[in-house]
């Protein structure tokens, strides 16, 4: 149950843009998450636009008290200190709406699909191309942060989508980047 919150508030820095600090942010997260094998502890972005196209520059952890507790006295943030302000435990508003914070996947490059197809299915590149057309290509709209893969190095973006706000909270758990997976967070 998503009782409590904390808010970890990027902060101005000459050097690293926002996008930046909030990626790498993101990742120490997971990185404790998974090692705390929590999965009651889920995120929001107060700040979260489609128009611009932005998280914000504040993250909101939540959860109950002990969960978010136990987080937060490990060193999870060492070297993010000096970028972000931690805001002390509070309770969150009993009157608060709450949402799904989720992950979305996009089919983005429709020439990688082609490739990927042709060495599963043994095609040319040709017979791939005529079996997944241009059409197939999308292009998310949604805020994102960037991120590396742990296993495969490789950066990915981390798209996140807000459903409509609804009074009931929903219980479940959430994953090791705190994405709703099916409990939702308060909204305020």
């Amino acid at each position: 149950m998503t009782t409590h919150y904390v808010e970890i508030i990027l902060l101005p820095d000459p050097e690293f843009s926002h996008a930046h600090l909030l990626g790498a942010l993101v990742g120490k997260l997971h990185r404790a998450l998974a090692r705390l094998q929590a999965n009651d502890i889920g995120i929001s972005f107060p700040g979260y636009s489609l128009r611009p196209r932005t998280l914000g520059t504040v993250l909101r952890l939540h959860g109950d008290e002990p969960a978010l507790l136990r987080l937060v006295h490990t060193p999870w943030l060492q070297g993010m200190r000096d970028h972000v302000r931690l805001s002390e435990l509070a309770p969150a508003p009993l009157e608060a709406l709450h949402c799904l914070v989720q992950r979305r996947q996009f089919k983005t490059n429709v020439d990688r699909l082609r490739r990927r197809r042709a060495r599963r299915k043994g095609e040319t590149l040709e017979q791939s191309a005529a079996a997944i057309p241009d059409a197939v290509e999308r292009r998310p709209d949604l805020p994102y942060v960037q991120l590396r893969s742990a296993s495969t190095g490789q950066p990915f973006s981390l798209f996140i989508a807000l459903d409509k706000a609804s009074t009931p909270t929903v219980s479940g758990g959430f994953n090791t980047y705190g994405l709703s997976q099916g409990a939702t967070v308060p909204v305020f």
